[in-house]
């Protein structure tokens, strides 16, 4: 009986153990897989293709999620400084020109990297020194301009490749030593390329040059209603001046249109052209001050047939577009100052008055009762046809510190976080509530608000907050920053993962459409978008992609936060639903370099001055 006694004490005290341990945090130190780079490693970055890219001090390589051995490494580069590369954003693609962007490089070279294959080299493909290349999609080409070897007598000339195959499909040589200048296009069968003394059309069929225009300072183009014509915007100092070209080469217009500023949004609709031109003028003093125009935005809108202003009066800004949406009866616009207004395509107001709103206008997006906008310090939802609040007053609220929102199906509200205190309103009758207030430790402000199936979650980097429908505190949890050199590093880190969704400058990439309003937190259908462009491309690495984002995102239960460990700095997986470490990976190192792959679910640290780690982050 003694010895049943002592078996059933044991069993206890096992059962004690684990149920002490159970919510103990899984502790590692030992990471899945590591990276010798051979060379001292200089800049890492997760790219939007899921590979890590790595520059180091011998040449440029590559990281793809679960693999053991480094995807590519190219040494022949030899040291690769940041400002080198170009990541090409929502695409495989990576540039490198190691004489710099500014002008001629004498090596230029891009690289698919998820295929780990390099698809463009200036010298294999026969070039003494290029411009940085132009990727044009959904076509999938590579344009590339500059000086050819001496066996082409150093002629200037316009190369075609493919970037699937790396092959050259067509070389064009330029007349004397003009140079492309601007963004090329493929329109109509035909390659557009903007040069320094003309523009010209090269078909692609023949490869012959079909007609040259003597148009100078050719910034970008874009095809016109008809599929044909083409719409050519010069750049003329700080401002751009539209030209509308026919499908022979003739100037289509009598006098080509002047605007104010630098062209950020444009539009063809059924009665004409919507453009937003942005002028700067900060820092002219003097007498450029006095004869300078206003530091605004100005919205045009132009006759397709023959380029005049349909407009007698454009609309007021007295600040910067921010939102420019076009509908079925006019355009709508808010400004980053504080103002929203709708007018017709005859130049007409559609709302009774101008909106006044708070400055920095956070959202304008549709819901199933009309539009909502939430600024920095109000919100409403209003009638898209005479601009007047469904509420009775528009929301006030103190100046928040950070906005966050979202909406609330459930419970019928929408909820809005101004830094300090959780707002909750209702949808139909537009009644304001405080829900909750609440106090981040370091001074942070919740930077993210999210519906889980238990609660409301508020994160920043450092804290968790679960509040309970009703607004009663669920769990709050703070993990204390390693100090303000690695909590740089962490939000570096951090940041990479969003940085992912940014475009270049350009308003006018393939696949996007700035111009068109969405529907209020739909996420899914702009992840749908992204897909759908990756996978109509139609190449092995852009399918690659698409796969990658229909793949559920290693933070959406989990939040990873670099702390103060009992063990050392290190990164904490914090369970969102409950607010609790479900792991802890020990970095031991004050100031850690890392990248999180959001998508991939991988930890990656630079170890030592050559070396990367990488942690599972999915276990």
């Amino acid at each position: 009986m003694k010895t049943n006694y002592l078996k059933i004490e044991i069993v206890l005290i096992v059962m004690l153990f684990f149920t002490a341990t159970s919510g103990m945090a899984q502790k590692t130190q030992t990471p899945d897989f590591v990276y010798d780079l051979g060379g001292s490693i200089d800049y890492m970055k997760v790219t939007d293709a899921g590979v890590l890219l790595i520059a180091h001090g011998n040449g440029l390589a590559g990281i793809k999620p679960g693999q053991k051995d480094l995807a590519f490494n190219f040494e022949d580069y030899g040291k690769v400084k940041e400002e080198e590369l170009l990541i090409v954003p929502n695409t495989p693609y990576v540039m490198v020109g190691q004489a710099g962007f500014a002008g001629i490089s004498a090596k230029q070279s891009v690289i698919d990297i998820i295929s780990g294959k390099r698809v463009f080299d200036t010298k294999s493909n026969g070039w003494k020194a290029a411009g940085q290349p132009a990727l044009l999609l959904p076509e999938n080409k590579l344009i590339v301009s500059g000086q050819r070897t001496a066996k082409e007598k150093y002629a200037q000339a316009v190369g075609i490749y493919d970037m699937v195959s790396g092959n050259e499909e067509k070389l064009f040589y330029l007349k004397g030593s003009d140079q492309m200048s601007g963004k090329p296009a493929i329109i109509n069968g035909g390659l557009i390329i903007p040069g320094l003394k003309g523009m010209y059309r090269i078909d692609l069929a023949t490869g012959e040059e079909t007609w040259v225009l003597k148009l100078k300072d050719v910034d970008f183009v874009q095809v016109a209603e008809d599929g044909k014509s083409i719409y050519a915007f010069v750049l003329k100092g700080d401002d751009h001046e539209v030209h509308k070209i026919n499908a022979d080469g003739t100037e289509a217009w009598s006098d080509s249109k002047k605007l104010k500023g630098k062209v950020s949004r444009f539009e063809i609709t059924k009665d004409g052209l919507a453009i937003v031109s942005d002028v700067f003028n900060q820092g002219k003093k003097g007498l450029a001050k006095l004869t300078s125009a206003s530091s605004q935005s100005n919205i045009s809108f132009l006759s397709a047939s023959s380029g005049e202003d349909l407009w007698d009066k454009a609309p007021k800004t007295k600040g910067y577009v921010q939102h420019f949406y076009v509908m079925d009866d006019g355009i709508l616009f808010g400004i980053t100052e504080g103002g929203i207004n709708k007018i017709s395509f005859e130049g007409k107001p559609l709302f009774k008055k101008p909106l006044n709103t708070g400055e920095n206008i956070h959202t304008m997006a549709l819901t199933n009762k009309g539009m909502i906008y939430i600024t920095d310090s109000d919100a409403d939802i209003i009638n898209l046809e005479t601009g007047e609040s469904i509420w009775t007053k528009p929301i006030n609220y103190k100046k928040a510190k950070s906005v966050a929102s979202t909406y609330d199906k459930d419970h019928g509200r929408y909820l809005i976080s101004t830094g300090e205190e959780m707002i909750a309103i209702d949808e139909n009758s537009g009644d304001i509530s405080s829900l909750a207030s609440y106090k981040f430790e370091e001074k942070e402000s919740p930077t993210n608000l999210e519906l889980r199936k238990d609660g409301i979650l508020l994160t920043s980097d450092q804290n968790l907050l679960m509040l309970n429908f009703d607004g009663s505190n669920k769990f709050q949890e703070y993990f204390r920053s390693p100090g303000k050199s690695a909590l740089g590093s962490a939000i570096w880190g951090i940041v990479a993962v969003s940085s992912t969704v940014m475009a270049s400058a350009s308003a006018f990439q393939a696949g996007m459409n700035k111009n068109s309003i969405g529907q209020y937190n739909d996420y899914g259908y702009r992840a749908k978008l992204s897909q759908d462009m990756f996978s109509s491309i139609g190449s092995t690495s852009f399918a690659e992609m698409s796969k990658r984002f229909k793949a559920s995102a290693a933070t959406e239960n989990a939040q990873f936060i670099l702390s103060k460990l009992d063990d050392g700095v290190g990164l904490v997986k914090v369970n969102k639903d409950t607010g609790k470490p479900d792991k802890e990976i020990v970095l031991n190192d004050k100031e850690p370099e890392y990248e999180i792959d959001e998508f991939g679910g991988y930890l990656y640290y630079k170890a030592k001055g050559n070396t990367i780690n990488a942690y599972n982050l999915n276990k």
